[in-house]
This record gives C-alpha cells, structure tokens and sequence, in this order.
C-alpha cells in the first residue's frame, strides 16, 4: 500500500502549495480554510479513503476522457463540489468549506493526471466480467474473480503483473508523488490572464481545456512502453504538476470571488 499512501501525500503536497498561492491572492480580503483544514479531508478522510473504509458505496468517479465530450460524470462531481464551497464560503463555515475545497481538489488532481484518462473503467469491466459496483469489499477490489484457477490467475496478471492495469495505475502516481516532494512549484502562481479567463469562463470549461492540454502530452503513454525515466520525471516537474497546482488555486480562488460577490 506503499504507493497508494504516497499518492495521499501528493494530494496534500498540491492543496498545500495551492493554498499558499490562493493566500497571496486573496491577502486581507476574507476567509478561507486553512492548510491544516483542508488537508485534514485528504487521505483516510478524503475521496480516496471512502474507497477502502466503503467499497463500490458512494465512491467518487474520478476518471476522465478528455476526448469523450459526453464524459460528464467528473464534471457534475467538480460542479458539485464547487457550488457547496461557494455555498459554505457565504455561509462562513469554514470547516464545511474545507471539506468541499479538499473534495473539489481532489477531483480536479485526478481528473487532470493522466493515469485517470486511461479507460480503467471499461478494462476492469472487460477483466471482471461485471460492472465495478460489483467490488463491494476490500477483497473484490484487488481479486479478480476467474471461472477457473487458471482463468483467475491469468485475470489477475493482467491486472497486477508487469504492465498490468492496477499496477501500471498506481506506479504513474507513486512516480508523481516522489518527482514533487521536493518541489516549491512557484511557477504555479496564477497570472492575471489565468484569474480573468477563469472569472469568465468557469471552473469546469478550464478543467476541460487543461484536461484536453495534458492529454495531448501523451505521458501516460509513454509511461507505459518505457516506465519512468529522466524525461518524463522532468515533464511531469516543469509542466503536468504546475499545472494541476494552478488549476486547483484557480477554482479555489473562483468559488471564493463568487462568495464575496454575494456580500456587496
């Protein structure tokens, strides 16, 4: 589990460095959670935790097609999860507001790596032999059933041997979340053009276009025909990480202005 709890890590590495951004923008203007606050609905407490405690019950769907334009479902949860931090900004609840920020977060760093453009869905479906609301415990989530043991064992190589479908998944996001540790990502400050284009178009419009930009980096597959490497560890530092951080700091800062537009 190694790799799974390196990618909590990443989750607050980003809404730490997110956060400190967001405070330089909105210096001596108002209220939002804190760092503390935020991370606190990351990890056990966070999307990725409802996933070991409550398997196949609520999970959030965090994959995307950025080709697919009727691929939707990432976009209602993101629009959901910004409408109730706007919602508990006005209100000034701010550990509401923490929970949706950390929620909302969280969907866009999924929905923006490229690991979650991959078709998991389809191929885990295609491997199970059922649909995933079938995985209703631990055990189902990592055992691929099988009609017979060597069915089983042949399903279950595809699925966590070499290059296999959850085991190439969770190698992209472990090599993420080492490449950033020791990052400051100061070059995912937003600009003045980042915070008008978004005042203007909206969160989830600029979730797609940097959706669609990192796909067309085509890291994920490069990944797969050639692992980690000096190349892509560098792409993943100067251009895929920074903008995953901006993208957060921007709907943050977004959901904030619309709450203190309520107020004049």
């Amino acid at each position: 589990m190694r790799k799974f709890d390196a990618w909590f890590g990443a989750h607050q590495k980003i809404d730490r460095v997110a956060r400190l951004h967001l405070g330089r923008l909105i210096a001596g203007q108002g209220d939002f959670p804190t760092r503390k606050q935020i991370i606190g609905f990351e990890g056990y407490d966070g999307p990725d935790g409802i996933k070991r405690k409550t398997p196949a019950q609520g999970e959030p769907w965090h994959y995307y097609n950025p080709e697919d334009a009727s691929d939707i479902q990432i976009l209602a949860v993101i629009e959901k999860n910004y409408a109730e931090l706007v919602k508990a900004l006005k209100a000034k609840n701010m550990t509401r507001a923490a929970f949706e920020a950390a929620w909302l977060a969280h969907g866009i760093v999924d929905g923006l790596t490229p690991a979650h453009h991959y078709p998991y869905e389809e191929e885990l479906v295609r491997l199970r032999g059922s649909g995933i609301e079938t995985r209703t415990s631990a055990k189902d989530k990592v055992i691929i059933p099988g009609n017979n043991l060597p069915d089983k064992v042949s399903k279950n190589w595809q699925m966590w041997g070499d290059k296999g479908l959850l085991a190439s998944h969770l190698a992209f996001e472990w090599g993420v979340a080492v490449t950033i540790v020791p990052l400051r990502l100061s070059d995912a400050m937003p600009t003045d053009d980042d915070i008008r284009w978004v005042l203007k178009h909206g969160v989830n419009e600029l979730f797609v276009k940097r959706a669609k930009a990192v796909s067309e980096l085509h890291m994920y597959d490069k990944f797969y025909k050639s692992g980690w490497n000096a190349r892509l560890a560098k792409q993943t530092r100067k251009e895929l990480v920074p903008t995953i951080v901006n993208t957060v700091t921007l709907a943050w800062y977004a959901a904030f202005h619309e709450a203190k537009l309520s107020e004049s």
